[in-house]
């Protein structure tokens, strides 16, 4: 039997839990695909499936093979394409995700950018708070705001990031001179929400670090809102320097307390790429990943923004 169409239809068969749908997907019989399924139990001598008339459920045994074979194939199937590519040009569909707000505020220019110079590489762009699952989603890079734990994966730092303190000229013309941390405690501030009751930014000062205590005046779990209310003049926001570099050069935001390193949780962050681990990293990402690093990374790891030529 042809184990390996055997495993591809199991595979699909675990995901879809139906045999008429895998048989759809690979253009053959749904009893042409339960007799396969059948000889290949037979062949290990295992159950890896419970058929009913109105369902198909994964065994023990099923479920643990469903979850080596996800990666056994996805090698293989990369080995095949990494072959494939050396003696073609670049081509095919890139999926990447990322985080929300360096999705938005970053990439977009550089993948026009990118298209253009490789028409043949097509880049689908999926933007989520959450970290994604690259093996299951089938996502080639994920740009995440910290390394990756999970193994199987590996990293690769484009720039070190820090926060900035930005508000609109009308509101900073509206109050008094800010020159010290302890001042924002008076001061309309916009608060990212997380864990907990309070809503604290942490200062690096000479000696230590200084936390303030806010009582801000709008909160939201959305980076994008925190960046269109301090357009609005609402207040101060802290928000990553990559989001709001654009804003600083149209003159629409202005920083303030430029002499502090400001956070509201880690001093040390930045934006990894995170790939799976393979012997051999595919062109498509390995281009991409390089063009995106020689045009928004200074010398000392640090976001430069990125500008158009045309």
């Amino acid at each position: 039997m042809d184990r390996l169409r055997a495993m591809e239809l199991f595979l699909s068969i675990s995901r879809t839990q139906s045999f008429s749908e895998t048989a759809r997907l690979f253009g053959v019989s749904a009893t042409s695909v339960s007799r396969m399924i059948t000889e290949f139990e037979n062949e290990l001598n295992v159950k890896l499936l419970l058929r009913s008339t109105r369902q198909v459920m994964l065994t023990e045994a099923g479920q643990e093979y469903a979850r080596q074979l996800e990666g056994i194939l996805w090698s293989i199937n990369e080995a095949h394409n990494s072959i494939t590519a050396i003696r073609a040009a670049p081509k095919g569909l890139l999926r990447v995700h990322s985080r929300t707000m360096f999705g938005l505020g970053v990439l977009p220019p550089l993948i026009a950018d990118f298209r253009r110079q490789y028409p043949d590489i097509h880049v689908e762009l999926l933007l989520a708070e959450m970290k994604a699952d690259l093996r299951r989603q089938q996502i080639d890079i994920d740009f995440r705001i910290a390394p990756p734990v999970e193994a199987g994966l590996k990293r690769r730092i484009l720039f070190k990031s820090e926060r900035q303190l930005v508000a609109a000229p009308r509101y900073v013309g509206s109050m008094p001179p800010l020159t010290s941390p302890g001042q924002l405690s008076e001061q309309q501030c916009l608060t990212y929400l997380l864990p907990g009751d309070n809503y604290v930014w942490r200062f690096l000062t000479q000696t230590g670090v200084q936390e303030v205590v806010l009582n801000p005046r709008h909160v939201t779990n959305n980076g994008m809102v925190l960046l269109e209310l301090a357009r609005l003049g609402e207040g101060i926001a802290l928000l990553d320097d990559y989001t709001v570099a654009n804003d600083l050069a149209r003159g629409t935001l202005v920083r303030l307390l430029p002499e502090y390193r400001v956070t509201n949780t880690t001093f040390e962050e930045g934006i990894y790429a995170t790939i799976l681990d393979t012997p051999m990293i595919p062109a498509k990402i390995r281009l991409f990943l390089d063009f995106v690093a020689e045009r928004v990374v200074n010398k000392d790891r640090s976001f430069v923004p990125y500008r158009r030529t045309d």
